[in-house]
């Protein structure tokens, strides 16, 4: 394959590249985040710490990372620019400020929902993708894309995948709590494919990099503004994230709460540039919702290496083998279409 066509050939595949960062980072931030809320950390002597009790270390560890990957990469120079007093600094527009505040949302949402006492990752992992792969085809069709045939059959393949894992937890109950999270995951995901849709999702890179800097800009430092709101209130939630502003700092655990928030900001990273694709959301979802709960797996696999925990259900297992045929009915037909247009 000659230089100038390999290069094409990973430009038009790079979904796939991101997929793997994303799938890379999911597995010690999903499993990191779960041996804090059981205590299982030796430094923790089986203290258990409470969602709103880990979020405020973790929101500003994923603020860090932010500032640090986006100005080593130097991609500050792709966001809207002004100028302050001879400044010329970066901002970002009003729609990608509304989308940056509900992936704020989504970022605090999806590491509550791993925290919960008798809720394993890939159990919280298929209540948060089941509802965002219904999104796909919803926003697609408000957004008039075209849906291919091989993406409803990647769609297919991961939903189903998702509900046998869903239909088999018999006595599952999910908390009101929980239930609340999750409701605010999907929503915050479906007015951000929204704006996405509207504003991105282009063959440009210009356009997708200006769209990822300001919604990544916006995001991390509103998660960090609202945990601080959150502090006022009143009640279990409000002491909770008290507590987590003050008591991490001194403690012989705070690197693990640093790491989840750095993975937290990876996820972030390449799920948003799998979102970012020029293909439709009915593609691009099941990819990385696939990802994600194959990565799942494989942290639960890795937990019930601990005391007293327990390995993923035989569902599970076989629910991930159907996302490794989504997976497969998504990248066989476009490395197929492509391979004709070199002929």
């Amino acid at each position: 394959m000659e230089k100038r066509t390999f290069k094409r050939f990973l430009s038009d595949n790079s979904i796939w590249g991101f997929a793997f960062g994303y799938f890379a980072c999911y597995i010690p931030y999903s499993l990191l985040t779960k041996i804090m809320s059981k205590g299982l950390l030796p430094s923790l002597h089986g203290t258990s710490l409470d969602g709103f009790v880990i979020l405020p270390v973790v929101a500003v560890a994923t603020l860090l990372t932010m500032i640090v990957v986006i100005s080593l990469l130097g991609w500050w120079k792709y966001a809207t620019h002004s100028t302050v007093f001879g400044l010329s600094l970066p901002h970002p527009t009003k729609w990608t400020s509304l989308s940056g505040f509900f992936t704020s949302l989504i970022i605090g949402t999806t590491t509550l929902a791993y925290t919960f006492e008798n809720v394993s990752i890939v159990m919280a992992m298929l209540l948060m993708r089941g509802g965002v792969l219904i999104i796909g085809p919803i926003v697609d069709a408000s957004t008039k894309r075209t849906v291919r045939w091989f993406s409803w059959a990647g769609f297919a393949g991961a939903w189903l995948a998702l509900l046998l894992g869903v239909l088999d937890a018999k006595s599952f109950r999910i908390p009101l709590l929980l239930g609340l999270v999750i409701l605010t995951y999907i929503f915050s995901y479906f007015m951000r494919f929204q704006f996405m849709s509207r504003n991105a999702k282009s063959d440009k890179k210009d356009v997708n990099l200006r769209y990822f800097v300001e919604e990544t800009m916006v995001s991390t430092p509103m998660l960090v503004i609202i945990l601080g709101i959150f502090a006022l209130l009143k009640g279990k939630i409000g002491a909770d994230v008290r507590m987590g502003w003050t008591m991490h700092w001194n403690q012989p655990y705070l690197w693990a709460l640093f790491l989840i928030g750095a993975m937290s900001q990876g996820t972030g990273f390449f799920g948003t540039l799998v979102f970012l694709d020029k293909n439709e959301n009915t593609y691009c979802i099941p990819v990385n919702r696939a990802s994600s709960v194959l990565a799942g797996v494989i942290a639960s696999l890795v937990l019930a290496m601990f005391p007293r925990q327990r390995p993923p259900a035989t569902p599970e297992f076989i629910g991930a083998s159907l996302m490794i045929v989504a997976i497969i009915f998504l990248s066989i037909p476009p490395l197929l279409q492509a391979k004709k247009k070199r002929v």
